[in-house]
């Protein structure tokens, strides 16, 4: 196949091994793959009612052996990677069958294992046969192109998806049903659709407005689904044309959001400002009292951009730290100063100074 250019908000018909050969080397910032989960179904699946359970036995998820799967894991995941920038990170999803398997040949290609996040289901097919515990979760592997490199994780906004806790590995999200279930004449339009909800964690956790998300594996479209509504660009790869269909009636009528709402800066990328900056910018005095969020106590603003409260002296956050009993402090958020007879944070004015620098 001939090399071809970028083809954004895409999906490209064909073998995704093929396809990930002709795209431009080092030009994806972002990949969500949902590949085969190779399942090695024997026999029909009944209910205790002996009704026929629904369950994946599509040519596509059918390997003659561990070693076949193997060959087409390493081939399609030495194209991707080959796409990958070097900044790059990609997420593979799967079950016990194949996750094990995906993940040793991810680190035999180089890629560096970031993170492993278990999909905890809400609402999982139970095993009727009562022989195993209940597959209640999938694997979702994160890793970058290759160790040591820069990577997008948008750590501040996933705490505040999460109400400003910290967001763990275990995520408890239920199947896609009902309304998002995407059926075509009644009949599950994809078998294993994976819920928005997912994928909504999975792109805005590590890419920013305007990256090119891939999805070798496209299916219902889902990824470029979320990726329209998060105003980041992708380029799905599907060889199944009904899932193409589906996929691009699905994703025309997602609605685009206003750019304003999309561009949400993480803190580590903004302009560094230093304390010292609102002495040198005269936004505060040398010998100025600071006050502390929790108490009464005070700090006087010294030469040299540190603060004193009693006889510790040091950082906004060293101080905060010490007044916390050890606890970490952000002493952008602790201090206060006064205009008046108000208090206000001074935060606020080293937002004032980034606003001038990054214009």
């Amino acid at each position: 196949m001939a090399k071809i250019n970028l083809p954004l908000n895409q999906i490209l018909p064909g073998n995704c091994i093929e396809i990930l050969n002709a795209l431009p080397e080092n030009s994806v910032d972002l990949v969500f793959a949902d590949p085969p989960y190779n399942l090695q179904l024997q026999n029909d699946l009944y209910r205790p009612d002996f009704s026929k359970v629904d369950a994946v036995d599509n040519k596509w998820d059918k390997f003659s052996s561990f070693a076949e799967y193997d060959a087409f894991t390493r081939a399609w995941l030495s194209a991707t990677r080959r796409v990958m920038k070097e900044t790059g990170t990609i997420w593979v999803i799967g079950s016990y069958h194949n996750i094990f398997r995906v993940g040793a040949i991810m680190q035999d290609l180089g890629f560096w294992t970031l993170n492993s996040v278990i999909w905890e289901k809400g609402n999982p097919m139970p095993n009727f046969r009562g022989v195993r515990f209940t597959n209640s979760h999938e694997i979702l592997i994160w890793a970058q192109k290759k160790k040591g490199s820069k990577y997008t994780f948008n750590h501040h906004s996933m705490k505040a998806l999460n109400d400003d806790l910290q967001m763990r590995a275990d995520w408890f999200l239920p199947l896609a049903t009902g309304k998002e279930r995407i059926k075509s004449n009644g009949v599950k339009a994809h078998p294993t659709q994976k819920p928005e909800s997912l994928l909504y964690r999975v792109i805005m956790s590590s890419s920013n407005f305007g990256d090119v998300i891939l999805d070798p594996f496209f299916g219902s479209g889902t990824t470029g689904a979320v990726a329209k509504k998060l105003g980041r660009n992708f380029i799905g790869i599907e060889r199944d044309k009904k899932y193409i269909k589906v996929a691009q009636k699905r994703i025309e009528a997602v609605k685009s959001s206003p750019a304003e709402a999309l561009e949400l800066p993480e803190k580590r990328n903004q302009v560094r400002v230093p304390f010292g900056a609102l002495l040198e910018n005269g936004l505060l005095n040398v010998g100025q009292k600071l006050y502390f969020v929790k108490d009464k106590r005070e700090a006087v603003v010294l030469a040299n951009g540190h603060i004193k409260c009693g006889e510790v002296s040091g950082s906004i956050h060293t101080v905060a730290k010490s007044l916390m009993n050890g606890l970490p402090a952000n002493g952008w958020d602790l201090w206060y100063y006064k205009e008046g007879n108000k208090k206000h944070s001074i935060n606020q004015l080293r937002e004032s100074i980034r606003s001038r620098m990054e214009k």
